[in-house]
Formats: C-alpha cells, sequence, structure tokens
C-alpha cells in the first residue's frame, strides 16, 4: 500500500514559506557563524564545527522540499532539526535575559513557545504527517 498526500494550495505555500525560512535560517548560519556559536550550550563538542553542519542540513532541507521524491525525509529531518536545536535556543534565552544585554523576553517566549508548531509545521508542508493509506 502507498501513502499519498494531496497537495492542496495551502500546503504548497506553507512549504514554500518554511523553505524560505529554512534558507535563511541555514545562510545566516554559515555567514555569521561566531554569533550563532555563542549561544550555544557548553556541553556540546566543536560548536563552530556544529554551527556550519547545521547551516549545511537546513539547505540541505530545503532542496529535499523541493523534490518530491525527497519531500518527506526532508520533513521529517527538518522537524527533527527543530527539536535537536532547542536547547541552543533555551541557552540563547536564558545568557540574553540573565544578562538584560540581549534579545528581550517578547522576542525568546514566542520563539520558544512556537518550537512544536515549527515541528508541525515542516511534517504537515513537507507531506509527512498526516498521511492517508491510498487504497
Amino acid at each position: 500500500m502507498a501513502f499519498a498526500v494531496r497537495e492542496t494550495r495551502g500546503r504548497r505555500i506553507a512549504r514554500w514559506l518554511l523553505m524560505g525560512f529554512y534558507a535563511i535560517a541555514g545562510i545566516a548560519h554559515l555567514l555569521v557563524a561566531p554569533a550563532m556559536v555563542s549561544i550555544m550550550p557548553h556541553w556540546v563538542p566543536t560548536p563552530h564545527l556544529v554551527v556550519l553542519v547545521t547551516g549545511l542540513c537546513e539547505l540541505a532541507g530545503v532542496v529535499g522540499l523541493a523534490t518530491r521524491r525527497w519531500r518527506v525525509a526532508a520533513a521529517w529531518g527538518l522537524a527533527a532539526y527543530a527539536v535537536c536545536v532547542f536547547p541552543a535556543n533555551v541557552q540563547h534565552a536564558i545568557r540574553d535575559l540573565g544578562t538584560g544585554t540581549g534579545l528581550p523576553i517578547w522576542y525568546h517566549g514566542p520563539r520558544l513557545l512556537l518550537q512544536p508548531a515549527i515541528v508541525w509545521w515542516a511534517l504537515w508542508a513537507g507531506g509527512a504527517w498526516p498521511r492517508r493509506r491510498s487504497v
């Protein structure tokens, strides 16, 4: 039995918006890596390399979402990626809010609260979830 997800206009728009979001983030990881390294939790080994690899993963996800063959795999990969970078987002909030010199709570609060929505967005826009069995 094959699985099929019909791509509606809304899903296509959501996919292209997600691709834009991750393209910008991936390029930022490559161009401003030192700023990204500064928000990494202390327990992450080789943080500069991790930032560069995550940028490349984001860009690979964009390419995958653009192709019919790799779309679902890219959706799962970007959803997992959003889960994996959550500790860095928390670290960023702790650092900024603890010192009072960074971005304010109105930036970090929504960013942290919306992380599950980003996971869902990747899965839905990429056609990974919900999946229906075709007959």
